[in-house]
């Protein structure tokens, strides 16, 4: 895949990321959109001109979750009704896509020649997937339709990603995303949550594969659990512990990071220790830091060298539910994209977006509306024994899986083909 790929797919009006996270604009302004310029000379010199802002301030009134969990004690929330109020206007298919905010750690771990360095900032990478999550602890993502589907095309950062989801129940979202420089992502998100009292637990129940095509590399990541603290009382938090692994399969090395828990009285918070081991089990590298900021390799005694840092958050980000640039990119449809796009994109979802816009109610209704749209076809289907057809995405064989099948869902192709001639052939309507 090359730079003009991405660009003929961009169509000169397509969103993508940028870097600049500064601004003048007071909090009652709007912000003046981001213009940027084409990464290939081969295609109309032409300004994509992105939004810097969402179209509406957080919207809705404050709902106690807390009695909502109440209910639900011990139960999959992925399968409990909630109301669109203690949404925030981004889909579970999009955060997938939010995976890939800081991808130039996979363009430099692909650069490489030696295996740990490639270990360390793809370590580096799999940690800065939480740096957002400090802004984000209020509101839940909405949860995809079965065969909704959501893509990314990003030529500054050189990456394009699909995402669909390809399980009604349980609920399973599958994601791949290739770049031009030199690297593979995919994954399956099985993710679970579940209320203890306290505290609600996310359980990330899928793995993460990462392939550098010029290495032959295989990297694997498991994370850790994530959990919102304060649930009765107090102010609302997300923190991940436990131990987040990743291991490449080629060179058999290994990188295993402990997420410490926050410690009142030892002042500690977000911290982040651990080691590389080559694939005797020898730890050769040192990697410290916290989740929220940076992640650094120990070269020398005393001595330490940034692998990454978390870029500053945009201005009033916390009247916009706390959303970095890249997150406030991914719900938009630019000029011209709408032609572009199945009409499965979660971009063309009506509560979603009428909640963008701070419409509340009508989301409200349009949100029971399509989930009871879902439920009768659900049903018609099976009264006529008529299989589910997941589009993009295929069950195969997977050995470093934690499914208990032994297989995950990985891109079987035709999506951007598809694209490119406009012929979708779709065979259901979501909304």
């Amino acid at each position: 895949m090359s730079s003009a790929d991405l660009s003929d797919l961009e169509d000169a009006r397509f969103d993508d990321d940028g870097d600049d996270n500064s601004s003048d604009e007071e909090a009652q302004e709007e912000p003046a959109p981001v213009s940027s310029k084409k990464a290939s000379p081969s295609t109309v010199d032409e300004p994509i001109v992105r939004r810097r802002a969402l179209p509406a301030p957080v919207s809705g009134e404050d709902i106690s979750l807390l009695s909502i969990l109440r209910k639900n004690v011990g139960k999959d929330l992925s399968t409990v009704a909630m109301p669109v109020s203690l949404n925030e206007p981004i889909n579970v298919l999009q955060k997938l896509c939010e995976e890939l905010e800081y991808s130039e750690l996979l363009d430099k771990a692909a650069s490489l020649p030696d295996s740990l360095d490639r270990m360390v900032y793809i370590a580096a990478f799999a940690v800065s997937g939480y740096a957002s999550s400090q802004w984000r602890a209020g509101r839940k993502p909405f949860n995809p339709l079965h065969g909704e589907t959501f893509e990314y095309v990003c030529p500054e950062k050189g990456f394009k990603f699909i995402s669909e989801k390809v399980s009604h129940y349980p609920p399973v979202m599958a994601c791949h995303a290739e770049s031009v420089h030199n690297w593979t992502f995919t994954m399956d998100s099985r993710a679970k949550t579940k209320f203890w009292g306290k505290s609600m637990e996310l359980m990330p129940n899928g793995t993460i594969h990462i392939y550098l095509t010029k290495t032959d590399d295989h990297f694997t990541i498991v994370k850790p659990s994530t959990w919102m603290r304060n649930l009765m009382a107090g102010t609302k938090y997300l923190e991940h512990t436990g131990e987040l692994k990743v291991i490449n399969h080629t060179t058999r090395e290994t990188c295993v990071l402990t997420f410490k828990e926050s410690s009142f009285f030892a002042g500690t918070k977000h911290e982040i220790v651990g080691h590389v081991m080559n694939s005797s089990g020898a730890k050769k590298r040192t990697l410290q830091g916290r989740w929220s900021e940076s992640l650094m390799e120990e070269i020398a005694p005393n001595k330490l060298e940034r692998l990454w840092q978390c870029k500053n958050p945009p201005p009033n980000h916390e009247r916009f539910y706390g959303f970095t640039e890249f997150t406030t990119y991914l719900n938009e449809l630019t000029q011209g994209l709408d032609k572009k796009l199945p009409k499965t994109d979660t971009r063309f979802r009506p509560d979603q977006s009428l909640f963008e816009q701070g419409r509340v109610e009508e989301a409200d209704r349009e949100k029971l509306r399509v989930e009871q749209k879902q439920r009768e076809l659900r049903k018609a289907m099976e009264s006529k024994g008529q299989p589910w057809e997941v589009r993009w995405f295929e069950k195969v064989s997977d050995p470093q899986t934690e499914d208990p099948e032994g297989k995950t869902w990985r891109y079987k192709g035709g999506y951007w083909e598809a694209r490119e001639t406009g012929e979708w052939n779709e065979k259901v309507t979501l909304w």
